[in-house]
Protein backbone atom coordinates (compact mmCIF):
# COMPACT_ATOMS: atom_id res chain seq x y z
CA UNK A 1 0.00 0.00 0.00
CA UNK A 2 1.49 3.39 -0.93
CA UNK A 3 2.34 6.21 1.44
CA UNK A 4 -0.78 8.24 2.24
CA UNK A 5 -0.51 11.99 2.77
CA UNK A 6 -2.71 13.89 5.19
CA UNK A 7 -2.69 17.47 6.43
CA UNK A 8 0.49 17.66 8.48
CA UNK A 9 1.25 13.92 8.49
CA UNK A 10 2.02 10.90 6.33
CA UNK A 11 1.12 7.24 6.93
CA UNK A 12 3.30 4.34 5.75
CA UNK A 13 1.35 1.07 5.71
CA UNK A 14 2.35 -2.59 5.61
CA UNK A 15 -0.51 -4.99 4.91
CA UNK A 16 -0.60 -8.77 5.28
CA UNK A 17 -3.56 -10.91 4.22
CA UNK A 18 -3.81 -14.54 5.28
CA UNK A 19 -5.12 -17.18 2.92
CA UNK A 20 -8.35 -17.13 4.92
CA UNK A 21 -8.68 -13.38 4.41
CA UNK A 22 -7.73 -12.02 7.81
CA UNK A 23 -5.59 -8.92 7.59
CA UNK A 24 -2.99 -7.37 9.79
CA UNK A 25 -1.25 -4.06 9.43
CA UNK A 26 1.68 -2.07 10.69
CA UNK A 27 1.46 1.69 10.24
CA UNK A 28 4.12 4.31 10.86
CA UNK A 29 2.71 7.85 11.01
CA UNK A 30 5.08 10.79 10.70
CA UNK A 31 4.45 14.47 11.37
CA UNK A 32 5.53 16.55 8.37
CA UNK A 33 5.60 20.14 9.65
CA UNK A 34 8.59 20.47 12.02
CA UNK A 35 7.83 24.14 12.69
CA UNK A 36 4.46 23.31 14.27
CA UNK A 37 4.07 23.04 18.04
CA UNK A 38 3.98 19.60 19.62
CA UNK A 39 0.23 19.87 20.13
CA UNK A 40 -0.23 20.62 16.42
CA UNK A 41 2.05 17.79 15.34
CA UNK A 42 0.43 15.31 17.72
CA UNK A 43 -3.04 16.29 16.50
CA UNK A 44 -1.93 15.82 12.89
CA UNK A 45 -0.45 12.39 13.64
CA UNK A 46 -3.44 11.25 15.72
CA UNK A 47 -5.92 12.50 13.10
CA UNK A 48 -4.00 10.77 10.31
CA UNK A 49 -3.99 7.52 12.31
CA UNK A 50 -7.75 7.69 12.79
CA UNK A 51 -8.38 8.57 9.13
CA UNK A 52 -6.17 5.83 7.74
CA UNK A 53 -7.92 3.30 9.95
CA UNK A 54 -11.38 4.55 8.92
CA UNK A 55 -10.62 4.94 5.20
CA UNK A 56 -8.27 2.03 4.54
CA UNK A 57 -8.25 -0.36 7.53
CA UNK A 58 -11.87 -0.18 8.63
CA UNK A 59 -12.02 -3.83 9.70
CA UNK A 60 -8.92 -3.64 11.93
CA UNK A 61 -8.40 -2.86 15.62
CA UNK A 62 -5.17 -1.42 17.08
CA UNK A 63 -3.48 -3.86 19.47
CA UNK A 64 -0.46 -1.71 20.33
CA UNK A 65 0.69 1.87 19.77
CA UNK A 66 4.00 3.50 20.51
CA UNK A 67 4.61 7.24 20.38
CA UNK A 68 8.17 8.40 19.83
CA UNK A 69 8.51 11.95 21.16
CA UNK A 70 11.25 14.54 21.43
CA UNK A 71 10.61 15.74 25.01
CA UNK A 72 8.57 13.32 27.11
CA UNK A 73 8.52 15.51 30.21
CA UNK A 74 6.63 18.28 28.44
CA UNK A 75 4.77 16.25 25.82
CA UNK A 76 3.48 13.05 27.45
CA UNK A 77 0.68 14.87 29.28
CA UNK A 78 -1.03 15.63 25.95
CA UNK A 79 -1.30 11.92 25.01
CA UNK A 80 -4.22 10.38 26.89
CA UNK A 81 -5.10 7.10 25.22
CA UNK A 82 -6.01 3.74 26.73
CA UNK A 83 -4.75 0.31 25.85
CA UNK A 84 -1.18 -0.80 25.18
CA UNK A 85 0.03 2.72 24.40
CA UNK A 86 3.60 3.64 25.27
CA UNK A 87 5.23 7.06 25.12
CA UNK A 88 8.99 7.07 24.92
CA UNK A 89 11.47 9.88 24.43
CA UNK A 90 13.31 8.83 21.30
CA UNK A 91 13.22 11.91 19.06
CA UNK A 92 12.40 11.32 15.38
CA UNK A 93 15.45 12.26 13.35
CA UNK A 94 13.52 14.00 10.59
CA UNK A 95 13.33 17.12 12.78
CA UNK A 96 9.76 16.61 13.97
CA UNK A 97 8.56 16.13 17.54
CA UNK A 98 6.46 12.95 17.27
CA UNK A 99 5.99 9.75 15.28
CA UNK A 100 3.66 6.80 15.88
CA UNK A 101 3.87 3.04 15.29
CA UNK A 102 0.57 1.10 15.30
CA UNK A 103 -0.05 -2.64 14.95
CA UNK A 104 -3.61 -3.63 13.92
CA UNK A 105 -5.51 -6.88 13.30
CA UNK A 106 -8.85 -7.51 11.61
CA UNK A 107 -11.63 -9.80 12.81
CA UNK A 108 -10.87 -9.53 16.52
CA UNK A 109 -12.59 -8.05 19.54
CA UNK A 110 -10.18 -6.20 21.81
CA UNK A 111 -10.44 -5.38 25.51
CA UNK A 112 -8.51 -2.31 26.61
CA UNK A 113 -7.62 -0.99 30.02
CA UNK A 114 -4.87 1.25 31.31
CA UNK A 115 -1.70 0.15 29.45
CA UNK A 116 -3.24 -3.21 28.43
CA UNK A 117 -4.76 -4.62 25.24
CA UNK A 118 -6.12 -8.17 25.18
CA UNK A 119 -7.82 -10.23 22.48
CA UNK A 120 -8.47 -13.82 21.42
CA UNK A 121 -7.19 -15.00 18.06
CA UNK A 122 -6.27 -18.38 16.58
CA UNK A 123 -7.43 -20.13 19.74
CA UNK A 124 -4.98 -18.16 21.89
CA UNK A 125 -5.22 -15.19 24.26
CA UNK A 126 -2.88 -12.31 23.39
CA UNK A 127 -1.73 -9.74 25.92
CA UNK A 128 0.14 -6.50 25.17
CA UNK A 129 1.28 -4.40 28.12
CA UNK A 130 3.05 -1.05 27.88
CA UNK A 131 4.69 1.54 30.09
CA UNK A 132 5.67 -0.75 32.97
CA UNK A 133 7.93 1.09 35.39
CA UNK A 134 8.74 1.22 39.08
CA UNK A 135 10.45 3.35 41.69
CA UNK A 136 13.92 2.46 42.91
CA UNK A 137 17.34 3.87 43.65
CA UNK A 138 18.97 2.64 40.43
CA UNK A 139 18.27 0.75 37.20
CA UNK A 140 18.93 -2.62 38.83
CA UNK A 141 16.38 -2.05 41.58
CA UNK A 142 13.80 -0.62 39.21
CA UNK A 143 14.20 -3.45 36.67
CA UNK A 144 13.81 -6.05 39.42
CA UNK A 145 10.56 -4.39 40.48
CA UNK A 146 9.29 -4.18 36.89
CA UNK A 147 9.93 -7.85 36.21
CA UNK A 148 8.33 -8.77 39.53
CA UNK A 149 5.27 -6.75 38.54
CA UNK A 150 5.15 -8.42 35.13
CA UNK A 151 5.60 -11.94 36.54
CA UNK A 152 2.64 -11.32 38.85
CA UNK A 153 0.50 -9.99 35.99
CA UNK A 154 1.33 -13.06 33.94
CA UNK A 155 0.45 -15.29 36.90
CA UNK A 156 -3.00 -13.66 37.03
CA UNK A 157 -3.33 -14.57 33.34
CA UNK A 158 -2.31 -18.19 34.10
CA UNK A 159 0.97 -17.58 32.30
CA UNK A 160 4.66 -17.63 33.14
CA UNK A 161 7.57 -15.54 31.91
CA UNK A 162 9.40 -18.59 30.56
CA UNK A 163 6.47 -20.17 28.71
CA UNK A 164 4.36 -17.28 27.49
CA UNK A 165 6.32 -14.05 27.07
CA UNK A 166 7.30 -13.63 23.43
CA UNK A 167 8.80 -10.13 23.18
CA UNK A 168 10.00 -7.32 25.45
CA UNK A 169 11.22 -3.79 24.89
CA UNK A 170 13.36 -2.19 27.60
CA UNK A 171 14.02 1.54 27.48
CA UNK A 172 16.85 2.82 29.65
CA UNK A 173 17.28 6.45 30.65
CA UNK A 174 21.06 7.04 30.16
CA UNK A 175 21.84 3.68 28.59
CA UNK A 176 25.62 4.19 28.71
CA UNK A 177 25.56 4.23 32.50
CA UNK A 178 22.42 2.29 33.46
CA UNK A 179 22.24 -0.59 30.98
CA UNK A 180 24.40 -2.90 33.13
CA UNK A 181 22.06 -2.55 36.10
CA UNK A 182 19.06 -3.57 33.98
CA UNK A 183 21.00 -6.51 32.50
CA UNK A 184 22.00 -7.74 35.96
CA UNK A 185 18.38 -7.60 37.13
CA UNK A 186 17.11 -9.39 34.02
CA UNK A 187 19.72 -12.14 34.40
CA UNK A 188 18.70 -12.67 38.02
CA UNK A 189 14.98 -12.80 37.25
CA UNK A 190 15.44 -15.11 34.26
CA UNK A 191 17.49 -17.54 36.35
CA UNK A 192 14.76 -17.54 39.02
CA UNK A 193 12.03 -18.06 36.42
CA UNK A 194 13.72 -20.97 34.68
CA UNK A 195 14.84 -19.05 31.59
CA UNK A 196 18.16 -20.83 31.12
CA UNK A 197 17.94 -22.84 27.87
CA UNK A 198 16.21 -20.04 26.01
CA UNK A 199 15.45 -16.37 26.56
CA UNK A 200 13.03 -13.79 25.11
CA UNK A 201 13.38 -11.67 21.99
CA UNK A 202 14.11 -8.14 23.20
CA UNK A 203 15.36 -4.66 22.48
CA UNK A 204 17.32 -2.83 25.18
CA UNK A 205 17.89 0.73 24.05
CA UNK A 206 18.14 4.30 25.26
CA UNK A 207 14.81 5.96 25.95
CA UNK A 208 13.15 7.87 28.76
CA UNK A 209 9.66 8.64 29.92
CA UNK A 210 8.18 11.81 31.36
CA UNK A 211 9.41 11.24 34.92
CA UNK A 212 13.22 11.66 35.05
CA UNK A 213 13.32 9.49 38.19
CA UNK A 214 12.30 6.47 36.10
CA UNK A 215 15.40 4.79 34.70
CA UNK A 216 13.76 1.73 33.08
CA UNK A 217 10.50 1.26 31.20
CA UNK A 218 9.26 -2.01 29.69
CA UNK A 219 6.68 -3.01 27.09
CA UNK A 220 5.87 -6.69 26.56
CA UNK A 221 3.82 -9.16 24.52
CA UNK A 222 2.69 -12.56 25.79
CA UNK A 223 0.43 -15.34 24.52
CA UNK A 224 -1.64 -17.60 26.76
CA UNK A 225 -2.16 -21.10 25.39
CA UNK A 226 0.90 -21.09 23.15
CA UNK A 227 2.56 -24.50 22.84
CA UNK A 228 6.34 -24.96 23.05
CA UNK A 229 6.30 -26.52 19.58
CA UNK A 230 5.01 -23.24 18.14
CA UNK A 231 7.96 -21.19 19.44
CA UNK A 232 11.29 -21.22 17.61
CA UNK A 233 14.49 -19.32 18.32
CA UNK A 234 16.76 -17.72 15.72
CA UNK A 235 20.54 -17.74 16.02
CA UNK A 236 22.22 -17.14 12.61
CA UNK A 237 25.38 -18.56 14.17
CA UNK A 238 27.54 -17.80 11.14
CA UNK A 239 26.83 -14.08 11.68
CA UNK A 240 26.06 -13.64 15.40
CA UNK A 241 26.99 -15.23 18.70
CA UNK A 242 24.71 -16.16 21.56
CA UNK A 243 24.08 -13.16 23.80
CA UNK A 244 24.78 -15.26 26.89
CA UNK A 245 28.43 -15.43 25.80
CA UNK A 246 28.85 -11.81 26.87
CA UNK A 247 26.57 -11.90 29.88
CA UNK A 248 23.28 -10.73 28.36
CA UNK A 249 20.09 -12.79 28.24
CA UNK A 250 17.91 -12.25 25.18
CA UNK A 251 17.26 -14.13 21.96
CA UNK A 252 18.43 -12.70 18.64
CA UNK A 253 15.01 -13.46 17.26
CA UNK A 254 11.93 -15.61 17.76
CA UNK A 255 9.26 -16.86 15.41
CA UNK A 256 5.80 -18.15 16.25
CA UNK A 257 3.91 -20.55 13.99
CA UNK A 258 0.18 -19.98 14.07
CA UNK A 259 -2.32 -22.04 12.11
CA UNK A 260 -2.08 -19.83 9.02
CA UNK A 261 1.00 -17.59 9.39
CA UNK A 262 4.41 -17.14 10.93
CA UNK A 263 5.16 -14.11 13.10
CA UNK A 264 8.83 -13.20 13.32
CA UNK A 265 10.25 -10.92 16.01
CA UNK A 266 13.79 -9.69 15.35
CA UNK A 267 15.47 -8.23 18.43
CA UNK A 268 17.54 -5.08 18.39
CA UNK A 269 20.41 -6.00 16.05
CA UNK A 270 23.64 -4.11 15.46
CA UNK A 271 26.94 -4.48 13.61
CA UNK A 272 28.31 -7.50 15.47
CA UNK A 273 30.08 -10.71 14.42
CA UNK A 274 29.81 -14.27 15.69
CA UNK A 275 32.53 -13.59 18.26
CA UNK A 276 30.47 -10.83 19.88
CA UNK A 277 32.74 -8.07 18.57
CA UNK A 278 31.63 -4.68 17.25
CA UNK A 279 32.25 -4.59 13.51
CA UNK A 280 33.43 -1.50 11.59
CA UNK A 281 33.84 0.91 14.47
CA UNK A 282 33.44 4.61 13.58
CA UNK A 283 32.04 3.80 10.08
CA UNK A 284 28.29 4.34 9.86
CA UNK A 285 27.97 3.06 6.28
CA UNK A 286 29.74 -0.23 6.92
CA UNK A 287 27.98 -0.69 10.27
CA UNK A 288 24.63 -0.22 8.53
CA UNK A 289 25.56 -2.78 5.87
CA UNK A 290 26.66 -5.35 8.46
CA UNK A 291 23.58 -4.76 10.59
CA UNK A 292 21.30 -5.31 7.59
CA UNK A 293 23.24 -8.45 6.69
CA UNK A 294 22.77 -9.78 10.23
CA UNK A 295 19.04 -9.10 10.16
CA UNK A 296 18.78 -10.77 6.76
CA UNK A 297 20.53 -13.85 8.16
CA UNK A 298 18.03 -14.06 11.03
CA UNK A 299 15.08 -13.61 8.67
CA UNK A 300 16.44 -16.28 6.34
CA UNK A 301 16.64 -18.75 9.21
CA UNK A 302 12.90 -18.18 9.69
CA UNK A 303 12.19 -18.65 5.97
CA UNK A 304 11.60 -14.95 5.40
CA UNK A 305 13.11 -12.06 3.43
CA UNK A 306 12.95 -8.30 3.73
CA UNK A 307 9.80 -8.44 1.59
CA UNK A 308 8.03 -10.00 4.59
CA UNK A 309 9.18 -7.30 7.03
CA UNK A 310 6.50 -4.96 8.35
CA UNK A 311 7.88 -2.05 10.43
CA UNK A 312 11.55 -1.14 10.72
CA UNK A 313 12.58 0.77 13.84
CA UNK A 314 16.08 2.22 13.41
CA UNK A 315 18.07 3.71 16.30
CA UNK A 316 21.03 6.05 15.80
CA UNK A 317 23.53 7.37 18.32
CA UNK A 318 24.55 10.43 16.29
CA UNK A 319 22.06 12.77 14.62
CA UNK A 320 24.69 13.61 12.00
CA UNK A 321 24.40 10.05 10.61
CA UNK A 322 20.70 10.38 9.83
CA UNK A 323 20.97 11.55 6.21
CA UNK A 324 23.44 8.79 5.30
CA UNK A 325 21.30 6.05 6.83
CA UNK A 326 18.01 7.44 5.50
CA UNK A 327 19.41 7.41 1.96
CA UNK A 328 20.54 3.78 2.33
CA UNK A 329 17.07 2.74 3.46
CA UNK A 330 15.32 4.71 0.75
CA UNK A 331 17.42 2.93 -1.85
CA UNK A 332 17.07 -0.55 -0.34
CA UNK A 333 13.52 -0.43 1.05
CA UNK A 334 11.33 2.04 -0.85
CA UNK A 335 7.86 2.44 0.68
CA UNK A 336 8.68 0.18 3.63
CA UNK A 337 7.34 1.60 6.95
CA UNK A 338 10.37 2.89 8.85
CA UNK A 339 11.14 5.41 11.55
CA UNK A 340 14.61 6.75 12.43
CA UNK A 341 15.12 7.68 16.07
CA UNK A 342 17.80 9.24 18.24
CA UNK A 343 18.54 6.47 20.74
CA UNK A 344 22.06 5.32 21.65
CA UNK A 345 22.67 1.57 21.62
CA UNK A 346 23.90 -0.35 24.67
CA UNK A 347 27.55 -0.35 23.52
CA UNK A 348 29.07 3.04 22.65
CA UNK A 349 30.88 1.51 19.66
CA UNK A 350 27.60 0.69 17.96
CA UNK A 351 26.41 3.65 15.91
CA UNK A 352 23.19 2.03 14.73
CA UNK A 353 20.71 -0.68 15.71
CA UNK A 354 17.53 -1.95 14.10
CA UNK A 355 14.57 -4.09 15.12
CA UNK A 356 11.72 -5.37 13.02
CA UNK A 357 8.75 -7.71 12.80
CA UNK A 358 7.82 -9.87 9.82
CA UNK A 359 4.87 -12.06 8.84
CA UNK A 360 4.41 -14.66 6.13
CA UNK A 361 1.78 -17.19 5.11
CA UNK A 362 2.33 -20.81 6.02
CA UNK A 363 1.74 -23.34 3.27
Amino acid sequence: MPIINYNGATAEIFEFCSKAGQREYHVIVHATNPLDTFQEQYLAVRTAAMLVQKEHLADAQPVMRRYFVSDATNQALFIKEKGAVSIIQQPPLDGTKVALWIHLLSDIQITVSENHTEYDWDGLHHLWISNMHAQGEDSHEQALAIFDQYVNELKEQRCTLADNCIRTWLFINDVDNRYKGMVRARNEVFAQQGLTDHFIASTGIAGRQADPRIFVQMDAYAIRGIMPSQIHYLHAADHLNRTSEYGVSFERGTYIDHSDRRHIFISGTASINNQGQVMHEHDIRRQTDRMLENVQALLSEAGATYADVAPMIVYLRDTADYTIVRDIYEECFPQKPVVFLLAPVCRPGWLIEMECMAVLNLA
